[in-house]
């Protein structure tokens, strides 16, 4: 059945936002991406997607891009996402991620799009006194990062209840992993990511990884988060904009998340075993505001969609991640 209209997505040659497409494209969606490449690729988009590369902040070009490709629906993964950087340089974060976000929402309403789809975080709860953190625990960013995606989600809600609009704000937890046909992946270098970090490591781009702290209050000390396989996300994002286009009236904020956490090490207990080698881990003190534990509740989500994760098992996440690790040395001729 031909599908009403086009999706646009923001960051589309990104990480998550690549993989997006991805889900987008199987489920039988016309797609079309917009990134200024500034850490994205443009290989990571699929021929006979359309392409355009500039900012979110543009308004003419996206206003263009709505109008000449039937818009219908948003899918914004466009921003920054470092933590500490956003400490050292929060105006960069405060532009990138909520002024932008504002002249992006601006262009929708007038453009007429009515489905809105928002990569929020799950570092908008800060350091959250309760664990499993639900949808109703309280949003108190600690860095400007958080709060730059916090911002966005309060701008989402006004505009929704003033507009014809809805929208849907997924809170991720850590996204980790990559396309399980090797299609795309985390292609960032430098990235920060855990998973990421101990695959290079792994492949001898790195020569260590650093375990930042070990006297957390978790059963070895070290911090324990919720990895969610970046397929598994890029699939809630499909039954977000279904859920959306199905009850026009309806908004959704929804933790991304398996409900469950590993520790740092025995995320690097998996990569071992998946290699089959021993990464050298070195110990360094904590990182200012990680919390011991940080794990989600997703029973919301598990009952608003029709959402069955297809990839929640820490050793298939670390075997994606390494063999797209793999692919792109192929790719860049490492």
């Amino acid at each position: 059945m031909a599908k009403p209209f086009t999706i646009l997505v923001t960051g589309g040659a990104g990480y998550i936002g690549s993989h997006a497409v991805l889900a987008l494209l199987d489920a039988g969606w016309p797609v079309a991406v917009i990134d200024n490449l500034t850490t994205g690729f443009r290989w990571a988009v699929p021929e006979g997607v359309a392409f355009h590369e500039g900012d979110i902040e543009d308004s003419a070009l996206v206003a263009k891009i709505i109008q000449d490709k039937n818009i219908g629906a948003i899918m914004h993964f466009a921003g920054s996402i470092i933590v500490p950087e956003s400490v050292a340089d929060p105006l960069k974060y405060y532009h990138n991620n909520s002024a932008k976000s504002r002249s992006l929402i601006e262009s929708a309403v007038n453009g007429g799009v009515h489905h809105f789809i928002f990569s929020s975080t799950a570092a908008t709860y800060g350091i959250p006194e309760e664990s499993p953190v639900s949808e109703t625990t309280p949003q108190l960013p600690i860095n400007p990062y958080g709060m730059s995606k916090l911002m966005t989600e309060h701008m989402l809600r006004d505009v929704a209840a003033a507009h014809d609009l809805n929208f849907c704000a997924l809170r991720y937890f850590n996204v980790a992993g990559a396309d399980p046909q090797a299609r795309t992946g985390q292609s960032t270098a430098g990235a920060t990511h855990l998973i990421k970090v101990a695959v290079e490591a792994a492949l001898g781009k790195r020569d260590s990884v650093a375990v930042f702290g070990s006297d957390y209050d978790t059963p070895d000390g070290t911090g324990v988060r919720d990895y969610i396989h970046v397929s598994d996300l890029a699939a809630a994002h499909v039954l977000a904009l279904e859920a959306l286009i199905a009850d026009p009236n309806q908004n959704h904020l929804l933790n991304c998340g398996y409900g469950r956490g590993f520790s740092v090490l025995e995320v690097l207990d998996a990569v071992d075993r998946v290699t089959n080698q021993k990464i050298v881990r070195k110990m360094e003190g904590r990182r200012a505001g990680d919390p011991d534990s940080l794990i989600s509740d997703n029973r919301a989500i598990m009952k608003r969609f029709p959402w069955q994760p297809e990839h929640a098992d820490l050793d298939v996440i670390v075997a994606h991640a390494l063999a797209w690790e793999r692919k792109l040395i192929e790719i860049r001729g490492e």
